[in-house]
């Protein structure tokens, strides 16, 4: 019998090889496949960027490129940096005075969030790409998971199908840079994991960190809700109604940023009245939402990527309307009910502002293309030819800074 101690270094076992991380041996290989396509087409995003600063610099005759990080600070991008380095109302400035940004119309999650990265990363650019690349990781992951979860039957991985979808899709690349839509999806998606399992307080906490983001995180809110009256009755008889006071935690976040408003304005609709100031977004039929938008883009009174921006806005309107409608075929209330949340808020306005966008908040349409996808082999072949040009011409126009939606 030989011991460690008696073993030559010639008769010895090597070492075993050194093998994955923990955290990443405990991904399965659905979950690393998304993982790399986040990667890759982060990559994608970044190469045009520097690509556009070469190709089309903001003056022609320029013979230096603008900075590095100089595509990503376009339009929101300047607002949420001004709330983070000065906050709300800098100065004693507010809507009292002329030329004021209406920087109340924006919740404080996410230059929150950025403030306290930049205490890492000292350029408040960098950190705020940061914060949306870390983002983007958890809700890729998260996505093929609902994914998963709602085409659970045989066939191929539905996860990555979703995810492909998504990051594909026309305006991905506000995935990419410093604004608010990855980390609302990062905590509303895992909020509505967790409430499928039927984690309420988990599911609360999650969309309260949502709600803290965007007011988005009310409708998510509401849906989960609605999920909790139709599962209570599975709940255990002692514990049924236990856990609805957690359903009132993500109300929590805007009742707070709504006293601090009023607090420094007097005006308890102070988020209401800045976007109607800056964004008019004052209460309108649906029909006279529907026409004014159309008059902006048909009505050849308007410059033409002006134009063609609210075409944009009509078309994801029309994508809404048609993923609600399935929706409710298939009795998916909650779901349905978050859209219709989502279109009721943005279809009651002056004109439509910022639909296409928000068509990355309606995980429901990536499921729903999924699930397509399992039943039309070359539907995602399809996606990709016609949808993924339209993304990247999306993505120079913001990069440029010609974006105007």
């Amino acid at each position: 019998m030989s011991t460690g101690l008696l073993e030559s270094p010639l008769t010895a076992q090597p070492p075993p090889a050194p093998g994955p991380v923990p955290w990443v041996r405990r991904l399965a290989p659905g979950d690393r496949e998304v993982l790399w396509l986040y990667l890759l087409t982060r990559v994608g995003i970044w190469t045009l960027a520097y690509c556009a600063r070469w190709v089309f610099p903001g003056d022609g005759s320029a013979r230096d490129p603008a900075p590095l990080l100089s595509p990503f600070e376009r339009w929101d991008w300047n607002l949420y940096l001004d709330i983070a380095r000065t906050g709300y109302f800098p100065g004693g400035s507010g809507p009292w005075k002329a030329g004021w940004d209406n920087r109340e119309a924006f919740f404080p999650g996410f230059p929150l969030c950025l403030r306290a990265v930049h205490t890492v990363i000292p350029n408040w650019t960098a950190a705020g790409l940061l914060v949306s690349f870390v983002s983007g990781g958890v809700v890729v992951l998260a996505l093929a998971r609902i994914a998963r979860n709602q085409l659970p039957d045989g066939g191929t991985d539905p996860g990555p199908h979703a995810v492909l979808f998504l990051l594909l899709s026309p305006c991905a690349v506000f995935l990419a840079i410093g604004y608010s839509e990855a980390l609302f999806l990062a905590f509303a998606l895992p909020a509505w994991l967790a409430a499928q399992r039927r984690d309420w307080p988990v599911a609360a906490v999650l969309a309260a960190l949502a709600t803290s983001v965007r007011v988005t995180g009310l409708f998510l809110a509401a849906a989960i809700a609605l999920h909790f009256l139709l599962t209570v009755r599975a709940e255990a008889p002692g514990r049924r109604w236990r856990r609805l006071p957690w359903l009132l935690l993500p109300a929590q976040p805007v009742a707070v940023l709504f006293w601090y408003l009023h607090t420094h304005t007097g005006d308890w609709a102070a988020w209401d009245h800045a976007q109607q100031r800056g964004w008019h977004r004052e209460f309108h039929t649906p029909w006279e939402a529907w026409l004014n938008t159309w008059h902006t883009a048909f009505g050849h009174g308007y410059p033409l990527s002006f134009a063609a921006a609210f075409q944009a806005e009509l078309l994801a309107m029309l994508v809404g309307v048609a993923v609600l409608a399935v929706l409710v075929k298939q009795r998916r209330w909650p779901e349905g009910l978050y859209l219709a949340l989502n279109l009721a808020a943005l279809g009651t306005s002056f004109w439509y502002m910022s639909v296409p966008r928000a068509t990355l908040l309606w995980w429901p349409l990536w499921t729903l293309l999924a699930a397509r996808a399992r039943k039309v082999p070359r539907f995602t072949v399809t996606y990709t030819a016609l949808v993924a040009p339209l993304s990247v011409v999306i993505a120079l126009t913001f990069l440029t800074g010609r974006w105007t939606g």
